[in-house]
């Protein structure tokens, strides 16, 4: 029998940092963790709901504050109704984040650190080359602005950590804090 049936209500993993930072890779081995032991799990990923519900929106502070309240909403709507909400979204603006703690009641920010040269090596969307290059202005994290958390819960560096000792500790947190038992 689930252990979820005496759990009453869900939570959100908010996983911020900059691209290629490892959110993705993090969530997935959250996600994986988490529905082994039998929880209700959905992943909020920015990339593909920006890609499904608004492709074109751009990435100007405004649009991505958008994104971001919608995204918090999304979450706040799922932990409620006893789901574990993990975002994946970069979310560079430490007060929109600060937003999504004060709406979301159980809420466990992550930041997601991986050294600039270390996000340059894996690159996994062509970002860095493409900002290096010129083609693109204001990577987040690179030569736009991603302002670090100051209190996360938890702080995982993914050059020094695999995926699985980083959601252990993201795991241990959420046991430390009650959302699990």
């Amino acid at each position: 029998m689930s252990t979820w049936k005496n759990l009453e209500r869900g939570f959100t993993v908010w996983l911020t940092g900059p691209s290629g930072a490892g959110k993705t890779t993090l969530a997935s081995a959250l996600e994986k963790e988490l529905k082994e032991s039998g929880y209700r799990v959905e992943i909020l990923d920015g990339d593909i709901l920006r890609r499904t519900l608004y492709p074109d929106l751009g990435f100007s502070r405004e649009a991505r504050e958008m994104h971001n309240r919608i995204v918090i909403h999304m979450a706040k709507l799922l932990s409620r109704n006893g789901i574990i909400a993990i975002v994946s979204l970069i979310s560079p603006y430490k007060a929109i984040r600060e937003y999504a703690r004060k709406e979301i009641r159980n809420f466990i920010e992550v930041y997601v650190y991986a050294p600039l040269e270390v996000r340059i090596q894996r690159d996994p969307k062509g970002l860095y080359k493409k900002a290096m290059r010129g083609e693109i202005r204001g990577l987040t994290g690179y030569n736009g602005v991603y302002e670090e958390p100051e209190n996360p819960e938890v702080v995982v560096d993914t050059s020094k950590m695999t995926p699985e000792e980083e959601a252990e500790e993201v795991l241990r947190k959420a046991r430390e804090l009650g959302f699990l038992p």
